[in-house]
């Protein structure tokens, strides 16, 4: 499994902008083949700050997103909002189990 956390500072010029084009890109990327979990949030301490976190079956499945109009595009519009530089890292998972509390 491939595991991606990205945060993104967003202008607070373009939020609302850029916020309606997040809600859509994380509506279609949960539907692409091999997604297993695409969460896009906003920060509860900055609300500027954009938070991923993605979850994928296999490399094939992670190289096919970055792939997608709808990834492709949010890339092109994202220079426009950002209002520092993103953070992404990326994970490659062997197992994974829930944890209870």
């Amino acid at each position: 499994m491939i595991a991606v956390h990205a945060s993104f500072p967003i202008d607070p010029e373009y939020r609302d902008e850029a916020l309606a084009h997040i809600e859509d890109l994380a509506e279609q990327s949960r539907a692409e083949d091999g997604m297993l979990d695409y969460r896009a949030t906003t920060d509860v301490e900055d609300e500027n700050v954009v938070r991923f976190v993605e979850r994928y079956e296999d490399e094939d499945a992670f190289a096919a997103h970055s792939q997608t109009d709808h990834f492709t595009e949010f890339l092109t519009a994202l220079s426009d909002w950002l209002a520092g530089d993103p953070e992404i890292l990326r994970f490659e998972v062997d197992s994974m189990s829930e944890v209870e509390l």
